[in-house]
């Protein structure tokens, strides 16, 4: 566990551990993933989720795959991120079935195309989604999530500070981008849990109502 004391520059900081998650061979990739994947299905949010959005990883990303399958097979409506177009840093949440026209966006990511996402009847409003799984480069025992710097995610989720319908969202990534504390900014959307690879973490005030304890969780 990387410790921020010493370090409070988020671009160094983002630097360093996004090189961690690349070093990983891709036999540690392919087995974070699998045990990922099995403490994902056990989770209350997961299991009870009709319309969930997922990511495909890149850069060294913990990849959530592995889980598509045993959602079809509970029905499950799956979507993607896919980048907004003519929009500052905004997604769009689009159906990703196996017949989904997929390209690469400007940061080398697979996505639903722009034609296919366009259209209204592919999309859903992401407050209408139960459950949003997201990446992130690093995260703490609070579950406070540092991203990619973009601010995509937090720009679309802004609606979240005020009342209303609203996802549960889960962070997923590798043990290794656990730190021991992150700086929460105003902006900042939180996460209700993250998982990783070798257990969970939950909000602290999430935490006291179910029981769980502060820290990561085997």
């Amino acid at each position: 566990m990387e410790s921020l004391y010493l370090d409070d520059d988020k671009r160094a900081l983002r630097r360093s551990l996004r090189h961690q998650r690349r070093a990983l061979s891709e036999h540690e990739q392919r087995l974070a993933a699998q045990r990922l994947c099995q403490r994902l299905k056990t989770l209350p949010e997961i299991r009870r989720a009709r319309r969930l959005s997922l990511y495909l990883p890149v850069n060294g990303e913990i990849d959530p795959t592995p889980l598509i399958p045993w959602l079809r097979q509970r029905n499950v409506n799956i979507y993607l991120p896919v980048l907004r177009p003519f929009s500052a840093n905004r997604l769009w949440f689009v159906a990703y079935r196996p017949d989904t026209p997929m390209i690469k966006n400007r940061f080398g990511i697979w996505e639903p195309d722009v034609r296919f996402s366009a259209q209204r009847r592919n999309r859903l409003p992401i407050w209408a989604l139960d459950t949003l799984i997201v990446p992130l480069v690093g995260f703490d025992a609070n579950a406070n999530r540092m991203g990619m710097g973009g601010g995509f995610y937090d720009r679309s989720l802004a609606f979240m500070h005020r009342p209303g319908p609203s996802p549960t969202l889960i962070g997923v990534a590798h043990a290794c981008q656990q730190v021991a504390s992150l700086p929460v900014e105003p902006w900042d959307v939180p996460l209700q849990v993250v998982v990783s690879d070798q257990g969970y973490v939950r909000r602290q005030s999430l935490s006291l109502k179910t029981g769980h304890k502060k820290g990561l969780t085997p």
